[in-house]
């Protein structure tokens, strides 16, 4: 018999269930938008880029799962994607991300040439990401700039061209992606040491708590820079305070290494975006804008 296009089975492949990904992605999108903006952003962009949020992580989740699918069944945490399964078929993996990536391109066409031109790199950087565990031990740099990479595009939405502070912005981001996809990627170690996939939880190995402790620092050091760049006062200092004692209690959680509690911690990041973005908007708020 034919497979047919299952619903439930494609809103697993695109975790539909699991929003965390989809809003660690958006506030760091959140914050550009505030920033560049000056205050709440034009509500056509708002739009824009809450909807490709969803659809690139979207589509991410199928590549990555795309690349997957033959050590997948081997790892417990993924044993049931739907590719291992056979829920969903290759094919109908491959025409869903075909439609979300089109559909996602179709909104950046709503923007301006230069976020239209950068919409390319986050793409490849998206697609690439999957593949990287295989040759390099750093995937979750890539991932970083992966999930930056809205940081730019949305000041070009905005402003049409790209300042230079944004890149701090840009910096503390893919330091905090590496720090969360590493808590994510413990969850995983033993299961990945046995089938060969690399990550930074394996390279980093009994260091992994100290090297994630300097990278939560010098992410803190990134913002307080960008910070200043921008012009951010007490409210948005406030928060980095708030992300400090979050960041600390990370580090609590994954104390001793166990599955489930590196999983918490890696979830628990979502408030670390929501403080920031808090900060943000309420420093402008404070503005009168």
């Amino acid at each position: 018999m034919r497979q047919g296009f299952a619903i439930v089975p494609l809103l697993k492949l695109v975790r539909f269930d699991k929003p965390i990904g989809t809003l660690l992605l958006l506030w760091p999108t959140l914050w550009a938008l505030w920033i560049a903006a000056g205050g709440p952003p034009e509500p056509k962009l708002l739009v824009i880029f809450a909807l490709g949020t969803f659809l690139m992580r979207s589509a991410g989740c199928i590549v990555n799962d795309l690349a997957d699918r033959h050590w997948d069944g081997s790892v417990e945490r993924t044993s049931t994607r739907p590719l291992v399964t056979g829920e969903v078929s290759v094919t109908q993996a491959r025409i869903l991300f075909v439609l979300l990536c089109l559909a996602s391109f179709g909104l950046v066409l709503l923007t301006n040439t230069l976020t239209v031109l950068l919409s390319v790199g986050g793409l490849l950087l998206a697609s690439t990401y999957p593949f990287m565990k295989r040759f390099t031990y750093w995937p979750q740099v890539v991932l970083g700039a992966a999930f930056s990479w809205a940081i730019p595009m949305a000041f070009a939405a905005q402003l049409g061209e790209l300042p230079s502070a944004l890149w701090l912005l840009y910096i503390a981001n893919l330091l905090w992606t590496m720090v969360f996809d590493t808590q994510y990627a413990m969850v995983d170690r033993d299961d990945d040491l046995r089938v060969g996939i690399k990550s930074t939880a394996i390279l980093f190995g009994d260091a992994d708590r100290l090297v994630l402790a300097a990278l939560q620092l010098l992410c803190l050091l990134a913002l307080l820079l960008a910070g200043q760049r921008f012009g951010l006062g007490g409210m948005y200092y406030l928060s980095l305070v708030a992300v400090a004692l979050l960041f600390g209690y990370h580090q609590y959680l994954i104390r001793n290494r166990d599955r489930d509690a590196c999983f918490k911690a890696f979830r628990h990041n979502n408030w670390v975006g929501l403080v920031i973005f808090m900060g943000i908007a309420l420093h402008y708020a404070s503005q009168g804008r």
